[in-house]
């Protein structure tokens, strides 16, 4: 059975395909987000001089922090968390050394506006069973609710790993009514996947519950960094960073990729026939009819069956990026290098004809969802819950930090999917969230808000809509020294920090494997289902 969450990996099908390219000796990393990070992560601990260039003054990417200006400290623009599932996460966070600077969160409390609280916890049963006690606990979804949830569970586990059709009708068509769906559904997808159920597909909504609480007892542990992300991406990283002599440039934004000569002496060569396997991975049977069509001699054949073709005169599929040229004008080059900033960069960094080339111009079909986070220092504690999953209200969580300053107090509110936020100003967005905590938390009515920020990202994620695969690339790209890293590329993996690292590592993987040095760097996943209840069929 394979693991449906295990993206195809590019293969060399022939020797020859590494004979013509250089060893990694150094590579360059345009993107300093958790993506670049896990590529430069994977390459640096193999050997390799790895440079990474980030435009902003800081690491971390979307993951970060800004100063408060009333004290001086660092806050998360908007709170991240990880899972027990995120297996590629932690080890990266474990690699680097900062691993123990996140903290389970084994309660998960929900709480309704009537102010009553559920606790979710796991009971000592195996998987999928240690939720049950959890789920049917639940307060605010009746008994019949429970068996509906129940029965829409058993029902989408079973589902083909593949299938993507759009979510709410499928729920519909399963027995779900409006309360389900508002208070199970979509409390738990709107956060997982920055999207609402009337927008996404089945398959990652599948994917949210199958590995995030029905696979493995722990997968659904919630790990809340106690220290800010501009800390856990920055002092603390980069000591692992210069220990194996990673430069990393800041206030370096890359203007453009120029390409190179083809390195390979005839367009049947080793080159051609690389990149040709590159999106073999996107048709069922490919790699394998490449296989074939190499060992008889078609190679040529071969190539124009699966490798794209640059349009326009442009250079032709298998040539090499030369060096990248940065704003202010300077140029760096170096073997092998790796794509890893926002899909909306992408086509902006590439030469016109590259842009156009079936492998890169799918990611205009990509679109973005927002999300929007209320920063807010009272006087006095206004909770007793480090955190909230809030229902039937306007934000989707509350994070309690606790104080920060002597008489200050800080909460975090996270709006995922923050469309309906759009044209309202941020006093109103921020007197409409501390209304909404007054009402749940009394103690919030009674005490002084301090300051307020509100941060809003308008493209924080890609948008899991149904048949967003068809978009999202293999990190092999066919261009020989390139490899192409980000969440929104093909990790199996909706657009979370887990997504993001595994792209990385998959793209490290690429670059080792076609300089014929290759190397695992994909953790494997938390567990795999024992269970019929969670057999699926199709392509498993």
């Amino acid at each position: 059975m394979r693991n449906e969450t295990e993206p195809q990996r590019p293969r060399v099908v022939s020797s020859a395909c590494t004979s013509a390219l250089r060893a990694p000796r150094s590579a360059l990393v345009v993107g300093g987000g958790l993506a670049g990070l896990a590529a430069a992560v994977g390459l640096a601990g193999r050997g390799v001089r790895v440079t990474v260039l980030e435009s902003r003054g800081r690491l971390g990417g979307r993951a970060g922090s800004f100063t408060d200006a009333g004290t001086g400290q660092m806050v998360d623009a908007c709170q991240h968390v990880s899972m027990g599932c995120c297996t590629n996460l932690d080890h990266f966070l474990r690699t680097v050394g900062v691993g123990h600077l996140l903290a389970p969160q084994p309660k998960l409390y929900f709480v309704t506006p009537d102010r009553r609280t559920s606790v979710f916890k796991a009971d000592p049963w195996p998987a999928p069973f240690h939720l049950g006690r959890a789920l049917f606990g639940a307060h605010y979804l009746t008994p019949g609710d429970k068996l509906r949830v129940a029965y829409g569970l058993a029902a989408m586990l079973r589902a083909p790993a593949d299938a993507d059709p759009p979510l709410l009708p499928w729920l519909e068509a399963h027995r779900q009514n409006r309360r389900t769906i508002d208070r199970f559904w979509g409390i738990v997808l709107t956060s997982a996947l920055n999207e609402t159920v009337d927008r996404v597909g089945l398959k990652y909504a599948r994917k949210v519950f199958r590995d995030g609480f029905v696979r493995h007892r722990d997968g659904f542990t919630v790990h809340v960094p106690t220290v800010p992300l501009g800390r856990l991406y920055g002092d603390e990283l980069r000591g692992w960073l210069t220990a194996h002599g990673v430069v990393v440039r800041e206030n370096a934004g890359v203007r453009r990729l120029v390409m190179g000569e083809d390195p390979t002496p005839s367009p049947s060569g080793s080159s051609l026939a690389l990149s040709a396997v590159l999106l073999a991975g996107r048709s069922k049977g490919g790699e394998q009819a490449l296989r074939n069509s190499l060992a008889s001699g078609e190679s040529e054949e071969a190539s124009r069956a699966f490798t794209p073709s640059l349009q326009g005169g442009g250079r032709g599929v298998g040539s090499s990026l030369h060096h990248v040229e940065l704003r202010d004008g300077t140029t760096l080059s170096a073997d092998w290098y790796v794509l890893a900033v926002p899909f909306d960069r992408v086509p902006d960094l590439l030469p016109e004809a590259l842009a156009r080339d079936p492998y890169f111009s799918g990611v205009q079909n990509l679109t973005a969802s927002p999300i929007t986070s209320v920063h807010l220092w009272f006087d006095r504690p206004v909770m007793k819950l480090p955190h909230a999953v809030l229902i039937d209200c306007l934000g989707q969580w509350v994070f309690d930090r606790g104080a920060v300053a002597p008489g200050e107090f800080y909460l975090q509110v996270v709006v995922s999917a923050a469309r309906d936020l759009k044209g309202l100003g941020r006093d109103e967005i921020q007197r409409r969230i501390v209304d909404e905590l007054g009402r749940l938390f009394p103690p919030v009515a009674r005490a002084r808000l301090l300051r307020s920020k509100v941060v809003t990202e308008h493209a924080a994620t890609f948008s899991a809509v149904p048949g967003v695969d068809q978009w999202r690339v293999p990190q092999g790209s066919p261009v020989t020294n390139l490899a192409v890293a980000g969440d929104w590329t093909a990790t199996g993996w909706p657009a979370t920090m887990e997504g993001a690292v595994r792209s990385g590592y998959l793209a490290a993987e690429v670059i080792l494997e076609r300089a014929g040095r290759p190397a695992r760097l994909l953790q494997p996943d938390l567990g795999t289902p024992a269970l019929p209840l969670t057999r699926t069929t199709g392509t498993e």
